[in-house]
């Protein structure tokens, strides 16, 4: 029988993902592909991790031998520069002819570069391919201030890249009166806004650029609006254009505004020609994400091989991270009064904006955005692609990201033939399958059978859970791993890196996980060298995988001003530290309040004013109240036997002893402690991780209990106890709860989760039932032993006072984006946060 040749002009992911598919469903067909690039095909969604150490051979999609082993002829480096369509042969810049069965152009797009004048100079570039990053890679070296033209998707990875190159400035500008113009609303993008400039880039709307300014090469732009701005290298990238050059110029017909005129079955108006991905024009669009161009792919490898199927068009609903700020929308995210009903959750302090489009009759989710937390967004994204009707209050599936199990709304609740990853074209049942029928029982193990999660990666949480439901439903033990990057449960991970001593983030990666990690396993990681070693949260190798609070030993507070909040045991603090911390507030300008925790936070404070305010706070003898960090916050007490006529024991020294001995040490989660000085429980020693209240013959000790979104009174652990052996159950306690909780899990949850709950945890504790309290008891005295007040280390560390430089050029300049206004004698953020639902 005799093989029809195909030849495929365009070496990028979506012809990459045409030969793989072909390949996998015939071996009836010759396969040549011709590529523009020196380099086989690469991953383009994830070029910005080129700057931060991946290599092209990272990058690419497949090994040297893939193409050979596949019998598929590859020409690298020689583009196809003409197509005779009558007698079906194809010329390359190499000067190779060759005849064709049938075409398959998948040339892509091109960066948009505007004709502004100047834009020849030195120091301007596009943003495209590895050869585009290499060479702003090698000139950056010689930049200090960086700029982007572009505020969409494309150009805030740009912008990320300006920040991985460490440029002391690094500026957006776009044109449209807001951000991602295409995907987000105007809230959306003030949000997004805010949380950029925190991040410090600086963002200028509203700006066209009419001239680009130096002599040989760039030094600033001009805008229509007169204003200008210095910059020394500039990165375009305004949007793209379909690459439709070729079949323009062999008669295929293309659109008034660019892209290969394409049917159903991507066959253009020759039928032996087809084209995907962004240089297709199907039903007056262009589709600019990886995943239509997958299923453009699939349905021309299927009309080949005569099992036809139709290109129907393509949900362009996208979640990404863009430079450490989650943003995702679906469904329709713009569609407004009178087509349908709007629920917008929004907090400005945390940098959160959420919005539903509900239909009318309030029974379908029709769109939505996500900007800062978008955890709800596969189901949110199943909900309206399945159109699975809403529970009767649809505000929770964004007020609270969980899983609506009881409604009827969760992964495992889906249909079979629900589409888990539309990067790869997979099922619900597929997966199901893949793990009942194929044993695949790792996230791994899943996207090599099916391909799903191969793609940008958005689906890998649902992959996850359908594992794990499948495989419990199966009766099958399963193990809670970190994330993809760890085939490890928070507990063995914890017991690995103190086994073989390892004390930074990528020591720990090379060592016991594979990839290059992510948002989820970093902070986790970065929290368990905390634990272990109770290092410097800062050290060199752990800073950048640190959660932004901690980057900054601040909690960061709407409008990107930061906290101060010292550490005042007990609640007990004298005359002297109160002026100091008056002063202090005065000098810096701070919004100052007394908080239920018994200390005084200072809000206002600009990021380059961090170190002086703690200087001057720990020479007057403050430390670090760990308010940003997973750890211990405070010890609340009331006035005790000191000073109440019902007091039966000093509480507020025994509350100062207890939070100087666990000041300081990470954990899971944030956790709080109280003591009170009698049964009239003053200070609320129920509701807190850790709880000691006065007793006629000495303690009561409580856990577990929680006064967060979720109250839940603490359970007994242990009656009329003396301080000595209460501080010994509380060292046992909290170790055990470090050792094994799951990553950003409370007490509370912790105790409910764990099987025989209370009374297995008064055996493990109390009776020493796994054989562990010397041990643990030995730990927690090591790191008593071992405590640093972190700002004390920042503050003597020049290197690290250096990260508190808002411009590193201007040291003592402050952010101008940060502005006040007055509220009831004090200064409060301007704009205060809303939440409208």
């Amino acid at each position: 029988m005799k093989q029809n040749n195909i030849i495929l002009i365009g070496n990028g992911m979506v012809g990459y993902k045409f030969c793989e598919k072909m390949i996998s469903k015939s071996h009836n067909f010759n396969i040549t592909v011709f590529g523009e690039e020196s380099r086989r095909a690469y991953d383009r969604v994830h070029l910005s991790e080129f700057f931060n150490g991946k290599s092209s051979e990272d990058l690419s999609l497949c090994t040297k031998q893939w193409y050979s082993d596949s019998g598929i002829e590859l020409y690298l480096n020689d583009p196809i520069v003409r197509i005779d369509r009558n007698n079906k042969i194809v010329y390359s810049a190499k000067g190779k002819q060759l005849t064709y069965d049938y075409l398959i152009i998948a040339t892509g797009s091109a960066p948009f570069v505007p004709s502004i004048p100047g834009i020849d100079k030195d120091g301007v570039f596009v943003y495209r391919t590895i050869d585009d990053l290499k060479k702003i890679h090698t000139y950056a070296s010689s930049a200090k201030k960086g700029t982007v033209i572009g505020g969409g998707l494309l150009g805030l990875e740009a912008a990320k890249a300006l920040i991985d190159l460490e440029l002391e400035e690094a500026h957006v500008v776009e044109f449209a009166p807001r951000l991602m113009p295409r995907q987000i609303d105007d809230q959306a993008s003030g949000i997004l806004q805010t949380q950029l400039k925190n991040l410090g880039l600086q963002i200028f709307l509203n700006k066209e650029t009419i001239q680009i300014e130096g002599e040989d090469r760039i030094q600033s732009l001009q805008f229509r609006d007169g204003s200008n701005l210095k910059t020394e290298m500039l990165i375009i990238s305004a949007g793209i254009r379909p690459r439709d050059k070729l079949a323009k110029d062999c008669g295929l017909e293309v659109g008034s505004r660019g892209g290969v005129i394409v049917n159903e079955y991507m066959q253009t108006s020759d039928s032996a020609v087809f084209a995907i991905g962004e240089c297709a024009l199907f039903d007056d669009s262009i589709y600019g994400l990886v995943a239509p161009g997958y299923e453009m792919a699939d349905v021309v490898v299927n009309k080949l091989i005569g099992n036809p199927k139709t290109f129907k068009g393509f949900d362009m609903s996208t979640k990404l991270k863009l430079i450490g700020v989650d943003v995702a929308s679906f469904g329709d995210p713009f569609i407004a009064e009178p087509y349908s009903r709007t629920i917008v959750f929004e907090n400005k302090l945390r940098g959160i904006y959420k919005r539903m489009n509900i239909s009318n009759d309030g029974k379908h989710l029709l769109g939505g955005i996500l900007i800062g937390d978008a955890s709800a967004y596969n189901l949110l994204l199943q909900t309206v692609t399945n159109k699975i009707l809403l529970p009767p209050n649809p505000e929770d599936l964004i007020i609270e990201a969980t899983e609506k199990k009881s409604s009827g709304i969760g992964v495992t609740n889906l249909p079979d033939d629900a589409l888990i990853c539309s990067c790869e074209g997979v099922t619900k049942g597929t997966i199901c399958s893949a793990v009942t029928d194929l044993k695949c029982e790792s996230v791994d193990a899943i996207k090599k059978c099916t391909k799903a999660g191969t793609g940008c990666g958005g689906c890998v949480p649902m992959l996850k859970d359908l594992m794990l439901h499948t495989m419990k439903l199966n009766g099958k033990y399963v193990r809670n791993v970190v994330c993809e990057h760890f085939d490890l449960s928070r507990q063995e991970l914890y017991d690995l890196i103190k086994i073989h001593k390892l004390d930074n983030y990528n020591d720990v990666l090379d060592n016991l996980g594979k990839g290059d990690g992510c948002e989820i396993c970093k902070p986790l990681v970065s929290s368990l060298l905390a634990s272990i070693w109770n290092d410097m949260i800062l050290k060199k190798g752990n800073d950048t995988s640190q959660d932004s609070n901690d980057r900054y030993l601040a909690n960061i507070q709407r409008g990107g001003s930061y906290s101060v909040v010292p550490r005042i045991p007990g609640g007990e603090v004298t005359p002297d530290k109160l002026i100091v911390i008056g002063n202090v507030a005065k000098k810096y300008g701070l919004y100052t309040k007394i908080t239920g925790g018994q200390r005084i936070d200072m809000f206002g404070a600009h990021m380059n004013d961090l170190p002086f305010i703690w200087e001057e706070l720990i020479a007057a003898g403050f430390e670090s109240g760990h308010a940003y960090g997973k750890g211990l916050r405070t010890v609340k007490s009331c006035v005790g036997s000191t000073w109440c006529r019902f007091g039966l024991h000093d509480s507020v020294s025994f509350a100062i002893q207890i939070e100087e001995r666990y000041k300081g040490l990470r954990a899971p989660h944030k956790y709080k402690s109280a003591v009170s000085g009698c049964i009239r429980e003053c200070a609320e020693a129920q509701s807190k991780d850790f709880g000691i209240i006065a007793t006629e013959k000495g303690w009561n000790l409580y856990v577990c209990g929680n006064g967060g979104s979720k109250p839940q009174h603490a359970q007994l652990l242990a009656s009329d106890i003396d301080s000595e052996t209460c501080i010994r159950y509380i060292d046992r306690f909290l170790m055990f709860y470090i050792k094994t909780a799951d990553p950003l899990t409370r007490t509370a949850t912790w105790l409910n989760k764990m099987e025989g709950g209370i009374d297995y945890l008064r055996n493990v504790i109390l009776n020493d039932s796994l054989n562990m309290a010397k041990q643990w008891e030995d730990e927690m005295n090591q790191f008593v032993q071992s405590y640093a007040c972190e700002w004390k280390a920042a503050i003597e560390d020049p290197q690290i006072r250096k990260r508190f430089n808002h411009f590193v050029n201007a040291p003592e300049e402050k952010d101008p984006s940060v502005k006040f206004e007055e509220m009831r004698g004090q200064k409060k953020v301007a704009n205060w946060s809303t939440v409208t639902v």
